[in-house]
């Protein structure tokens, strides 16, 4: 029942979104689109995605400080893309986090702080790419505030962090002194806040957080490449920019609730967005699908054969995350 009522405001947001879409749409142009695309840009995309999947993983690696392999760290952002988008509640970040512990000498609570990070850049770097095409873009005065707003948050967010990273001794005594009557959240939080600041120990380190910086950049830049390519099959006219505007809208389309897998909210953002710079709802529509096509093919292949390797299934893996999360509950009480 809980689940249930979780599922709900994503399930509502998803599906409204689609059925607007659907009204605007004329489904016999849409088809039209689809069939007169540029099938070469469109297959150049698809290569410019599996690139994109490679790069985050030595992004991601870089956070880890390069303890797991390149292999095992590849594999395992496959697995958490291919969980995002079947199972709910964003379970592929938690997913990948379990297990690359399990392949790694890494602990859980030791990975998860580096996952935090990358998706608050993330955050960060759609925020700016947003923001820079927006001089470009005729009437998106709004998302230009949008942009702004989330930008600022995400930027306070990381000082938190760092000051976190900083102070972590100070907040650990703070932390004991507060927990002192209950014995077992004491033990629990204190084990959990230790790897917590451990793995936030990266935005200390100078030279590993511009590592980072660099690998991250080069990642959405790709991004922004494989977008170009597959809004330029569908419109000749496109621009450098409209890859960018686009790309920026589905990223904080990706982060609104919804049904697993950003259904309906990435169509929305990024379908949207090309209805913004093209007002043509059709050709918009069947750019998104294939957006949407392309992240399932890419985390498909990717994740699917890193589960293959691990004798691993989606409801396995389901189930696994169900009992981790029951076991630290019950821990705690």
């Amino acid at each position: 029942m809980k689940d249930w009522k979780r599922w709900l405001p994503g399930a509502v947001i998803s599906i409204g979104l689609i059925a607007v879409f659907l009204y605007f749409v004329d489904l016999g142009e849409m088809v039209d689109a689809v069939r007169n695309a540029n099938y070469l840009f469109l297959g150049i995309a698809m290569v410019v995605g599996f690139i994109w999947i490679a790069i985050r993983a030595q992004v991601w690696r870089t956070l880890l400080r390069d303890r797991p392999s390149y292999s095992a760290v590849f594999w395992t952002v496959g697995e958490g893309y291919i969980l995002n988008n079947f199972l709910p509640f964003r379970l592929g970040e938690i997913g990948r986090a379990f297990l690359l512990s399990r392949k790694s000498d890494m602990k859980f609570m030791e990975i998860l702080p580096t996952i935090v990070i990358e998706r608050a850049m993330d955050l960060g770097y759609s925020a700016i790419i947003l923001l820079a095409a927006i001089p470009f873009v005729v009437g998106a005065e709004g998302a230009g505030r949008i942009g702004v707003i989330v930008g600022i948050v995400i930027l306070l967010g990381f000082i938190l962090l760092y000051i976190l990273a900083r102070s972590n001794k100070w907040a650990l005594d703070i932390f004991h002194k507060l927990s002192a009557r209950w014995p077992v959240l004491q033990r629990v939080g204190g084990s959990f806040l230790e790897s917590f600041f451990s793995g936030l120990s990266v935005l200390t380190d100078g030279w590993l957080f511009l590592r980072f910086i660099f690998w991250m950049t080069l990642n959405w830049a790709t991004a922004i490449v494989s977008y170009y390519f597959i809004i330029r099959a569908f419109f000749p006219e496109t621009q450098v920019t409209w890859a960018m505007f686009g790309l920026g809208a589905a990223a904080f389309g990706g982060a609104i609730p919804s049904l697993p897998g950003a259904v309906g909210t990435f169509e929305g953002a990024f379908g949207g967005a090309l209805v913004l710079l093209t007002g043509n709802e059709s050709a918009s529509f069947a750019a998104a699908l294939t957006g949407r096509l392309y992240n399932y093919i890419n985390s498909g292949v990717i994740g699917g054969i890193g589960l293959a390797r691990e004798g691993q299934t989606l409801s396995g893996i389901y189930e696994q995350l169900k009992n981790l999360r029951a076991r630290q509950s019950t821990e705690v009480e």
